[in-house]
């Protein structure tokens, strides 16, 4: 059977790619930074599904955790056939109010972490096939503080990526979601109708996901489920930053 890690796996997005994976009879190795929250989320997969679930409680702002994760990557004699980089968090989007050490920690997690992770999976994966995706956002697209810009960055090198080890049978693809039911806006204390967003912009996690593996499995470089997002990324994409940065003040994605 196929082996798929994910990381941020004990909540939001990161639990349904679990759940959908497991339905297709992947192992999984969950990795987070809550042990208590892993262990339940890995008891409902075995439960349900069957599977064979590894935990690694990690945080992945900090590099000797990052290199524990890596070195699982990279173990030959169970190798991993899916990487799939979800951990990430928000901040306010006022960088300058923000705490430093918190914007450092951040840039860790999605940008650092995820680029490791990955080097670690191209060099067991090379050769013998594989698919890496990295959960983006729509966010990517616009400018918009530091979270813009480390999905930006996500989805940059992912694109470079996937033309890059095409030829070694490796995939990478930057899933792009817009606003999403899961608990990351309950995790910076927002409530849903906090973020001033009309209610037919969010989407349902189990459609993310699903469009996603879709089109990793197509090798894609870039997902963005929802033909409304399509829509408005190609949109932004005319605009002036100017006024797509004073729009995105808006919401979080």
């Amino acid at each position: 059977m196929p082996t798929a890690l994910i990381t941020g796996a004990s909540a939001g997005l990161g639990v349904e790619f679990a759940h959908q994976l497991a339905r297709r009879r992947a192992d999984l190795v969950l990795v987070a930074r809550s042990a208590d929250a892993l262990e339940s989320v890995a008891a409902d997969l075995r439960r349900e599904h069957g599977v064979a679930v590894e935990i690694l409680v990690a945080d992945l702002s900090l590099t000797p955790d990052v290199e524990r994760v890596a070195e699982r990557v990279r173990d030959a004699s169970d190798p991993i056939d899916l990487l799939i980089n979800n951990a990430g968090f928000g901040l306010p989007l006022q960088f300058a109010d923000n705490d430093i050490d918190d914007e450092v920690r951040h840039l860790r997690v999605h940008v650092e972490a995820s680029m490791r992770l990955m080097h670690a999976a191209l060099g067991s994966m090379r050769g013998r096939g594989g698919r890496i995706i990295n959960v983006a956002s729509v966010a990517g697209f616009i400018s918009r503080s530091t979270y813009s810009a480390c999905k930006s960055w996500l989805i940059g090198f992912s694109r470079w990526a996937n033309a890059e080890y095409a030829p070694d049978r490796v995939t990478v693809t930057a899933v792009c979601p817009g606003f999403t039911h899961t608990t990351f806006h309950e995790r910076m204390g927002l409530a849903q109708g906090d973020e001033g967003v009309p209610n037919f912009m969010w989407l349902d996690a189990s459609d993310v996901v699903r469009e996603g593996l879709r089109d990793a499995a197509r090798g894609r470089a870039v997902s963005i489920p929802s033909l409304r997002y399509k829509a408005i990324v190609a949109i932004a994409s005319v605009l002036p930053s100017a006024l797509t940065s004073r729009v995105a003040r808006r919401g979080r994605v």
